[in-house]
């Protein structure tokens, strides 16, 4: 069945908190995603971030990050006053995260508001209902969150040995020790999950489904690897052994140097898988789709020697390949996932996409270059997959076109018959050949509805500053624009079935009475 979504991370959407939530404006995006005619919502990862801001760098691949919880709905709840939230800096632009000011303020308010939650928390059943479903995650991450902070912030292989090595004593010792600490974190994932149920079920309910990536790896600074070190390429000290990243290619003469822990795969498939399986059961709480981040690392991956400083002395070996999804159907029947399948893939990648049955990805910008025979080129694309214009990770399709060469650029004009020398009206042209294209599902990244050029981009994976803070300002999201998505998305044949095309003047009211409250 051929459908369109939007890419859009919590992030960047609009708040009065400093950065995007699962506050009303998330409704809202809700309820333009219907009235646009589309199907699915992707968002990034949800985990809690540290230093970096970087959602595939979180301390926990199970937690949700506390930055999402709004404000306003602990307000609602009586746990929060509008002068205690308002009073706080939460920076001055609103077209982009300060995470210094949203990282002070957020924990100094969610503070104030668990003070007042504690006095109740014994006896709130939907509290202790939580805790006790997600102990299976939740015990060591609030653990390992309360020591963290107790050392300042520190990684936990900078901690004392007893700790670092998760002495059962010495655990005991600190859990009684920072019992009110980790509750504070626990409070915070269950605020966490309550809203998104809350919005995942809205979102539903209008015929929105969620995407929602998984990084293949973990942080080695994260509760998982502190919790369950003997499913990592760790020596006897829990120091890795080899970490994560790419070999020298044209793009990088040195390669790419991620840092991830390897995962020990002899010894997960010995049991199981046990820990995919309950990660994915975990993200299907999150979302409705994964798209697996990292594809090809299920085939084979590089593994660099732990301590070099580039990427130059690691080698291929070879990963879990079909064994670990069959393992996860067995476990959990057909889970809806996306394949991360982009970079240089070899035929071990193209067998196991094809036994798994997964889609992949097609980039559009990736399709016009000099050989004018890109595998991502249209006309080779199959219904099984997944078109976008761009993901996270690339420039704007408008920051795109104005940075291509005269030739890449004439040969996809040529290529997408336009006839238009704007930029702008060129962005929506490459939109349209987005959404013809055979492929099932289309995803468009909001900055390409909205014509931004690359100050609207996400991520740029060579640099490490000014990532993941572009966000979109109130009232950008106008009714005109629904329509013409609608209108595009109805001519593509990719409307939900059964849909019926809005009235005009009933869309327009609609969406000018969603617009003014925003």
């Amino acid at each position: 069945m051929r459908a369109s979504g939007i890419l859009y991370p919590v992030t960047s959407l609009p708040s009065r908190f400093g950065i995007g939530s699962f506050s009303k404006e998330a409704y809202e995006f809700v309820d333009f995603l219907k009235k646009a005619g589309q199907s699915f919502w992707q968002v990034l990862p949800f985990g809690p971030t540290g230093y970096g801001d970087s959602p595939y760098q979180s301390f926990s691949t199970f937690a949700g990050n506390p930055y999402f919880i709004s404000l306003d709905d602990l307000i609602e709840e009586g746990l929060l006053k509008e002068e205690e939230c308002t009073a706080l800096y939460w920076g001055t632009n609103p077209e982009y995260v300060d995470y210094g000011a949203v990282y002070q303020s957020r924990f100094e308010i969610l503070k104030t508001a668990y003070d007042r939650f504690f006095e109740t928390m014994a006896e709130n059943r939907e509290f202790q209902a939580f805790i006790k479903k997600e102990s299976y995650w939740l015990d060591d991450y609030c653990l390992y969150m309360a020591i963290k902070h107790e050392n300042g912030g520190k990684a936990w292989s900078e901690w004392e040995d007893l700790l670092r090595n998760r002495d059962e004593k010495a655990l005991v010792v600190m859990s009684d020790m920072l019992s009110k600490t980790i509750g504070f974190f626990r409070f915070q994932q269950f605020e966490f999950m309550k809203q998104w149920e809350k919005l995942h079920a809205y979102a539903n309910k209008n015929g929105i489904r969620i995407i929602g990536d998984i990084p293949i790896y973990v942080a080695f600074d994260s509760a998982d690897t502190w919790a369950h070190p003997e499913q990592y390429e760790f020596d006897d000290e829990n120091i890795p052994v080899r970490v994560a990243g790419c070999p020298p290619d044209a793009f990088s003469a040195t390669g790419q140097l991620w840092g991830n822990p390897l995962y020990d795969w002899k010894y997960m498939k010995k049991n199981g898988y046990k820990w995919w399986i309950s990660r994915i059961r975990r993200s299907l709480e999150f979302y409705d789709v994964i798209r697996v981040d990292h594809f090809r690392g299920f085939d084979e991956y590089y593994a660099i020697p732990y301590g070099d400083e580039t990427a130059e002395n690691g080698t291929w070996e070879k990963g879990p390949g079909m064994d670990l999804f069959k393992a996860v159907r067995k476990e959990l029947g057909d889970v809806s996932i996306i394949a991360e399948d982009l970079g240089f893939i070899t035929d071990g990648v193209r067998e196991l996409l094809r036994e798994s049955g997964y889609p992949g990805m097609k980039v559009l910008q990736f399709a016009f270059d000099g050989s004018e025979a890109s595998v991502y080129l249209p006309y080779k694309h199959e219904r099984n997959c997944v078109v976008y214009t761009g993901t996270h990770d690339n420039m704007t399709t408008r920051g795109w076109i104005e940075s291509i060469s005269d030739h890449d650029r004439d040969f996809a004009r040529r290529y997408i018959n336009s006839v238009y020398t704007d930029y702008g009206q060129f962005t929506w042209d490459f939109i349209r050949e987005a959404e013809r294209s055979v492929a099932d599902l289309c995803i468009v990244p909001i900055q390409d509805f909205l014509v931004e050029g690359n100050e609207a981009r996400i991520n740029c994976p060579a640099s490490v500053s000014s990532n993941w803070q572009w966000r979109v300002t109130p009232h950008f999201l106008t009714d005109e624009l629904a329509v013409s998505i609608y209108e595009m998305t109805k001519l593509y044949g990719r409307l939900p079935v059964p849909a019926e095309e809005p009235e005009e003047d009933e869309e327009n009211e609609t969406l000018n009475e969603q617009t003014e409250e925003v």
